[in-house]
């Protein structure tokens, strides 16, 4: 599949898990199902694991929940409130042991324990406790911040406030979910669409008194910071919580093996429409908590656990249009306008056909009746067409073979797959193309970029329309005299983009490289690169120096990445938006990496074959510790780790350029490890 439509597929994804977050988080309001967030979620997780190249701040990977709303106070978690990843088959829970195993360097055949918990479908929350009083209790926020809701977790009766035990913490943060029973909610049916937001509605009221009011329930199911926790695994844990004063989940089970998990799940999906609480699906977490600090977790994720989901909703539609959307990197991709058909509880208008080959494989045309599923995308897809109600009079579908910019749509070559990708975009000409130049200043002011509050894709939108903006460094030139006379702005709305767009006008320098769109410059990305030049001026010189593949020596560049800035810096559009930027900004120098580290200002590369540690592990060590991994050897390699096998060329080019060459065992012992 072509990059820039999976790019523009992902963009508009981020796109509406934000807003869905929006409405639910900020405004108590559920504008999707339970389970198609939950199935946007997965597709976005699906798409990441994939493909290296889409990132995204607002991305289910990289951030948990949302921003903390402005109607509490805010306070950090000790430990982060980490998201899940999904699985959704047989074949991903296979795939997820299997990582773990990799991860681990376990053989063949090791066994591994997973506590089964059905994943109540409720509103998380954190409560610390110290001394076995409850001294606080904040909602999930962010994951890094959240809201602190005390007072109204207080109300909850299954929350105990003091807690008396022996074997009880010093301190600890215990982590659960808020929910409403199905048949407390029928008395609620007339003031919520559903019970997950009755839970996060009353939760969320200013005055304790009101939430009271509602029949919150708490589950217990794991813990973030703790003092003084003697236990070793997840089910002994779950049964401390009982033995405290918790509930849990009485359908929690100790299983081993993808087999016995498939049938646990089948079994309690038979029984979801008679709990008395909405399940979504079943977390697997390792039971050893040894091999979870081993495990430990990517971005915002732990490795060591996932959520397996429930089956998704379908429905039939027909198509009324299809319409081309033109994405950042001039991506086009075809969307079904459908007639409005209901799919767990919400209307639905829109289903993504993916991108031209997948029209032609199921051949579909307007005026078709289709089944549309949501089934992880955003906007639900097609998933066949009924082919006996087809009219007589219906035409093939003919993919646009320009871009509405007037230039010849193409195909990229895949040079790993030796076929041409399925997505057809418009040649990356970036602000030349101004059907991508808007896309590109939406991401240019999005959350990961510049963040410039009230400034959305809308505004920009409108902008565009009115010739307010064509170019990034246009935003730092309104005219607000303009804007004032425009309907719907005055004075005081003109004054507070004035002063958002003022405040942005100083930004770190990996999200100011992240803001500029570069193909395959995700956050992730950026940072690196930022790292590498430290100042702007060193970023925006790169071309007279001509150094590109000095880049490659960056870890996590690439050859694709490298195609990709040297296209950028060959536009004389770009230079001239880095040298007008650059007049109105202060971008500020990449911050100084961590040196306090066992194994900083030091850098490794791994060969051959490792004992019981995998090469992932070792890179993890590696930059927790401060150290850097490289992924060739040149002069600024420090330390060769050899395993198994090592290849001998490597061996070679280090000893010809001095580099010393240590085991595995000298390595751990650098760390104060063994083996």
């Amino acid at each position: 599949m072509n990059r820039k439509k999976l790019e523009l597929n992902y963009k508009e994804k981020i796109k509406l898990i934000t807003k869905f977050n929006n409405y639910y988080f900020d405004k108590n309001e559920s504008i999707i199902s339970d389970k198609e967030y939950d199935d946007l979620k997965k597709e976005i997780i699906l798409l990441e694991n994939k493909y290296e190249f889409l990132k995204s701040k607002n991305s289910p990977s990289k951030s948990v929940g949302h921003k903390p709303s402005k109607n509490f106070k805010k306070a950090n978690h000790k430990v982060p409130m980490l998201s899940l990843a999904n699985a959704f088959s047989e074949e991903d829970l296979i795939n997820f042991e299997k990582k773990i195993t990799n991860f681990l360097s376990k053989k063949e055949g090791f066994i591994i324990s997973y506590s089964a918990e059905p994943k109540i479908d409720g509103i998380s929350a954190s409560l610390t406790y110290k001394n076995g009083n409850l001294v606080r209790g904040l909602s999930r926020g962010d994951g890094k911040e959240g809201e602190d809701i005390t007072k109204n977790l207080i109300t909850i009766k299954d929350i105990p406030k003091k807690i008396s035990s022996k074997d009880f913490p010093e301190e600890i943060d215990i982590r659960g979910e808020v929910f409403i029973q199905n048949s407390d909610f029928e008395n609620l049916k007339d003031k919520f669409a559903n019970a997950r937001n009755a839970a996060s509605g009353s939760l969320r009221q200013k005055n304790p008194e009101d939430t009271e009011k509602i029949p919150l329930k708490f589950i217990a199911y794991t813990f973030g910071f703790e003092k003084g926790l003697n236990v070793d695994n997840q089910f002994d844990y779950l049964k401390k919580l009982g033995s405290w004063g918790f509930k849990t989940n009485p359908l929690n089970k100790l299983i081993s093996g993808i087999k016995n998990l498939i049938q646990n799940y089948n079994e309690i999906e038979k029984k979801r429409s008679n709990l008395d609480f909405d399940i979504d699906g079943i977390v697997y977490k390792v039971n050893d908590f040894n091999l979870q600090k081993r495990l430990g977790h990517v971005a915002n994720a732990p490795r060591w656990a996932v959520a397996h989901k429930f089956s998704s909703n379908k429905a039939v539609s027909e198509i009324k249009d299809i319409e081309i959307q033109i994405g950042r990197t001039g991506a086009l991709t075809p969307v079904a306008k459908i007639k409005p058909i209901n799919i767990g509880g919400v209307q639905v208008s829109n289903a993504t056909l993916h991108n031209e080959d997948e029209i032609i494989r199921k051949d579909i045309r307007v005026g078709d009746t289709v089944t549309v599923e949501r089934a992880g995308d955003v906007i639900p897809h097609v998933v066949s067409v009924d082919i006996l109600k087809r009219k007589n009079t219906s035409k093939k579908f003919i993919f646009p073979k320009k871009c509405p910019c007037g230039y010849e749509t193409i195909k990229d070559f895949n040079k790993i797959t030796k076929k041409f990708d399925s997505v057809r975009r418009c040649p990356d000409r970036g602000f030349e193309c101004n059907r991508i130049a808007k896309e590109k200043l939406k991401h240019f002011v999005s959350k990961d970029a510049f963040n410039i509050d009230g400034f959305g894709k809308k505004i920009v939108e409108k902008f565009c329309e009115l010739n307010f903006i064509k170019l990034p460094q246009d935003i730092f030139k309104l005219d607000y005299g303009k804007i004032e006379k425009l309907d719907g702005w005055g004075k005081l709305s003109v004054d507070n983009l004035r002063y958002s767009v003022d405040e942005k006008k100083s930004i770190s320098l990996e999200r100011f490289i992240y803001s500029l769109g570069i193909r395959h410059i995700g956050l992730e990305n950026a940072k690196l690169l930022s790292r590498y030049f430290v100042s702007f001026q060193k970023f925006k010189t790169l071309p007279k120096k001509n150094n590109y593949n000095d880049l490659l020596n960056i870890d996590g560049i690439g050859e694709t990445q490298l195609v990709s800035i040297k296209n950028f810096f060959s536009k004389d559009i770009n230079l001239k938006i880095l040298s007008e930027l650059d007049k109105v900004l202060n971008i500020k120098n990449a911050k100084a990496p961590n040196t306090r580290g066992l194994l900083k200002d030091k850098s490794f590369l791994v060969t051959g074959k490792l004992n019981n540690i995998s090469r992932a592990e070792v890179k993890s060590l590696i930059e927790e510790n401060s150290g850097t991994t490289v992924s060739s050897v040149s002069k600024k390699l420090n330390y060769l780790i050899t395993g198994e096998k090592p290849t001998k060329k490597k061996i070679e080019s280090a000893k010809a350029l001095k580099i010393k060459i240590i085991d595995q065992d000298e390595f751990l012992k650098m760390l104060n490890k063994t083996s």
